[in-house]
């Protein structure tokens, strides 16, 4: 049986009264009790690490000193020599409910061999001084997720290959065709009024424009390059492409509205990829409007994420529809090929953004992206959704 808090308390409040056989009885069952939980603890797989608000370490179990290589004497070591790359000064200046929301790391470190490491931040909840570190070892099974997406992206591959060939058949069948047309009258001496050359050349740079669209669809989905974090203006980007849009959104009939909330706006990011994120999915929702309609685009910000959601008055998405939406080839717009949506997920996934979709068919879609603040290698628990108050603007 394990000695309780209660126990403890009772055991401290009559130290002075009880006999020297009594206390020595006492003694030996926390003895007792503390190598059982010394035992329970080194068996465990995970490093476990008590510290103070110094950073000083106040216990660990073997599985910690594999893992960190901790000397025997740690009267000097402090945890953020050891994990680095950590904001340690923020957490020691918080209280214990900050604690909880930076909880959660991975960190690569390279000594004494080179690890991928995943801690959790714990504090006591009946000391505030304390707190406990748990450390895993995530090397192998990060190398399995990559692994695992080198055989995605072989599959991907394929499948973009594969729909490539078939989506380039109807184009250079059409080019062909009017090709063929062409040749037929100036071979036969026939005579075409300009109306009717002009018709055919006009078709043949269409269906090149369109042959130009799906490689270069293939290029990006295929040969992505990584991006290039700077600090963007999320709100300003959006206007951007909305200013580039504007012919297609009036030919449309279509009435954009943004609202940009309270809070930062800046997140850390490739303004060129987001700019292709942002274009994707405003075309999206305003082809979704086939007889007008109107286009909310706002924002709100919590102390981690900076959310953008792009809400159309469109047809909205069935669920069978959305099972397919993120597949390349695999479009519900009429004339679509789906590697937009496929790049949308790509550049997302990259930027360590959350993004989703709510739609109800006949109504609309709201499409949500979650943009972190501390950057795409820390990922936290959502937070609940904030309204936007403030920053109305009409396009």
């Amino acid at each position: 049986m394990a000695v309780t808090k209660n126990f403890l308390d009772r055991f401290s409040a009559r130290l002075d009264d009880i006999d020297a056989g009594s206390r020595q009885a006492y003694i030996l069952r926390l003895m007792k009790e503390r190598g059982f939980l010394e035992t329970v603890f080194n068996a465990i797989e995970e490093g476990i690490l008590v510290i103070d608000r110094h950073l000083l370490i106040r216990y660990h179990n073997r599985a910690a000193r594999e893992i960190l290589a901790l000397p025997d004497d740690l009267s000097e070591v402090r945890v953020s020599q050891l994990l680095q790359g950590v904001d340690w000064l923020r957490i020691l200046g918080s209280d214990e409910k900050e604690w909880v929301k930076v909880a959660r790391q991975e960190l690569e470190i390279m000594y004494p061999v080179r690890r991928f490491i995943q801690f959790y931040l714990v504090p006591y909840p009946e000391d505030a001084a304390l707190a406990t570190v748990i450390v895993r070892d995530v090397t192998e099974s990060r190398a399995r997720t990559m692994s695992d997406l080198e055989n995605e992206k072989g599959q991907a591959v394929s499948m973009l290959a594969a729909g490539v060939a078939h989506e380039i058949g109807n184009p250079l069948n059409s080019l062909y065709l009017n090709l063929q047309m062409l040749d037929r009258a100036f071979a036969g001496g026939e005579e075409l009024s300009k109306g009717e050359a002009a018709d055919m050349i006009n078709a043949c740079k269409s269906e090149v424009e369109r042959l130009d669209s799906i490689i270069q669809g293939f290029l990006t989905a295929l040969r992505p390059g990584r991006p290039q974090f700077a600090p963007v203006d999320i709100a300003g980007l959006v206007l951007e492409v909305l200013n580039f849009m504007r012919p297609e959104i009036e030919a449309r009939l279509v009435t954009v509205t943004c609202e940009w909330g309270k809070g930062k706006q800046t997140v850390q990011g490739d303004a060129g990829q987001l700019k292709q994120v942002f274009y994707n999915v405003i075309r999206n929702a305003v082809q979704a409007m086939q007889n007008g309609g109107t286009l909310l685009i706002r924002s709100y910000a919590d102390p981690e994420y900076l959310t953008v959601e792009f809400v159309d008055s469109g047809c909205g998405i069935t669920p069978e529809e959305l099972s397919t939406m993120f597949l390349a080839f695999k479009s519900n717009r009429s004339g679509g090929n789906g590697i937009g949506t496929m790049v949308v997920e790509r550049i997302c996934r990259e930027h360590g953004a959350e993004f989703g979709l709510r739609s109800i068919p006949g109504k609309g879609t709201v499409f949500q992206i979650r943009f972190p603040f501390g950057g795409r290698r820390v990922r936290l628990l959502p937070s609940p959704d904030m309204p936007a108050e403030e920053g109305k603007r009409e396009l």
